[in-house]
């Protein structure tokens, strides 16, 4: 097998025109490539899936404008080695500074960026799976223009491994028959280095002598073979994901908790965890037991405060509590196909007497005429329409079967006199 550098290393594009995807941001006219052919670019963040090409991205800015580079990993990296970095970069004008995984930086890490970034000391390019509206501090994201990059088309990733048995030196010595890419991009999660290292993988436990023919069931046999079982940044990762969320939702907490201890000891991030479980509170629990969300929240939180190993604990009663509560998804198809309904209809005028009438012309004009204050009348309602006309008497929430919700259909059919159907 090639000893030298892995075969995504080697097939590592130097230029734009290599880069295979991201059109949207590297291809002809698009904004990143303008201000790479200008000379100068700002301080940025490139936000996308694993294998999406961040880290080439910001070799490629190095390399055409030919700065100096510093490379430097928020997992293995401290305040100290920021620090030495920003020194070096004072010594070198127009340094750029990546880091990868800056999602991984706590707030004082973080904080150690912000002078140099300010002065321009360093040119920051900084890389995360994760949103970094969450992750990255908002004076550090002030002063960063945020690049999303998409997941790699099937397309996309079936040309990479084209162009690696075209021009890689070692697979170019080989005769390699590719007869189905399925199992490849699959096992990959649409990671492209995954899926290039996995190919040579695959290429090298075949007969040296003989055609490599390339299928699906031989990549399945020699993946369960040299492939670890948990990859916290692949396929598997959503599958347990998937399977964590739907045990929480199917009401069975052994089950959460199982796959919850897959994900701790598979090593993935506590954060991403708990922020999950605020998204399922609000959408698979919802007004069922409105306080779902608040504990949901106050884990996620905590886990921020308190880190691994002790945020297992907080997880894992978050968990078993959303696994046994009642489960209700109704607000969340309320804003869904309400969400339709504006697609499908437009902008449909505010009706005149619920829109406001801060000038004498508006009053004039009819807004907020009859309009009626609900705290002015008896239980604080009285009945009025708040739709637009061309959709008036339309019904998007549909309070869900369980006692917390059947409290709210009662309440709200005592108010509507089944106006919404409750």
């Amino acid at each position: 097998m090639q000893t030298a550098a892995p075969l995504a290393e080697r097939m590592r594009p130097q230029t734009l025109d290599e880069l295979v995807g991201q059109q949207h941001l590297t291809g002809k006219g698009s904004i990143l490539r303008s201000a790479i052919e200008r000379g100068k670019i700002p301080s940025l963040i490139l936000w996308g899936p694993p294998g999406t090409g961040k880290t080439t991205i910001a070799n490629i800015i190095a390399h055409t404008l030919n700065v100096p580079f510093i490379q430097l990993s928020a997992i293995s990296s401290g305040v100290k080695d920021v620090r030495e970095a920003i020194a070096a970069a004072q010594e070198e004008k127009g340094t750029i500074l990546f880091i990868d995984e800056i999602h991984r930086f706590n707030k004082g890490q973080q904080d150690a960026l912000l002078g140099a970034v300010e002065k321009g000391i360093v040119t920051l390019i900084g890389a995360t799976t994760e949103n970094p509206s969450f992750e990255v501090n908002s004076a550090l994201l002030s002063r960063c223009q945020v690049y999303v990059l998409k997941p790699l088309e099937v397309d996309d990733l079936v040309q990479l491994l084209h162009q690696a048995m075209e021009k890689d030196e070692w697979l170019r010595t080989k005769k390699i028959e590719l007869r189905e890419t399925e199992a490849l991009i699959r096992l990959s999660g649409g990671d492209a280095r995954k899926l290039l290292n996995l190919f040579e993988i695959v290429v090298d436990a075949q007969p040296e002598d003989a055609t490599i023919i390339i299928t699906d069931e031989d990549v399945l046999k020699i993946a369960q073979q040299r492939i670890a079982l948990y990859d916290k940044s692949g396929e598997q990762h959503y599958d347990i994901i998937s399977a964590f969320i739907k045990s929480m939702r199917g009401s069975d907490p052994n089950g959460a908790i199982y796959w919850l201890a897959r994900m701790i000891e598979g090593g993935e991030d506590v954060k991403f965890i708990a922020r999950r479980m605020v998204i399922f509170a609000a959408e698979d629990i919802g007004n069922a037991n409105p306080t779902a969300l608040v504990l949901a929240n106050s884990c996620f939180e905590a886990v921020n405060k308190i880190g691994y190993p002790e945020s297992r604990i907080i997880l894992a009663q978050c968990a078993t509590y959303l696994a046994s509560s009642h489960k209700s998804n109704a607000s969340y198809m309320a804003i869904e196909e309400a969400l339709d309904m504006v697609r499908k209809q437009g902008d449909l005028p505010v009706p005149l007497h619920i829109r406001n009438a801060p000038t004498g012309l508006m009053k004039r004009m009819g807004y907020g005429k009859n309009y009626k204050y609900a705290h002015s009348y008896e239980k604080n309602f009285t009945e009025q329409e708040f739709l637009p006309d061309a959709i008036k008497g339309t019904t998007f929430y549909d309070p869900g079967k369980n006692p917390r919700e059947d409290e709210l259909r009662r309440f709200l059919k005592s108010l509507w006199n089944n106006k919404y159907g409750y």
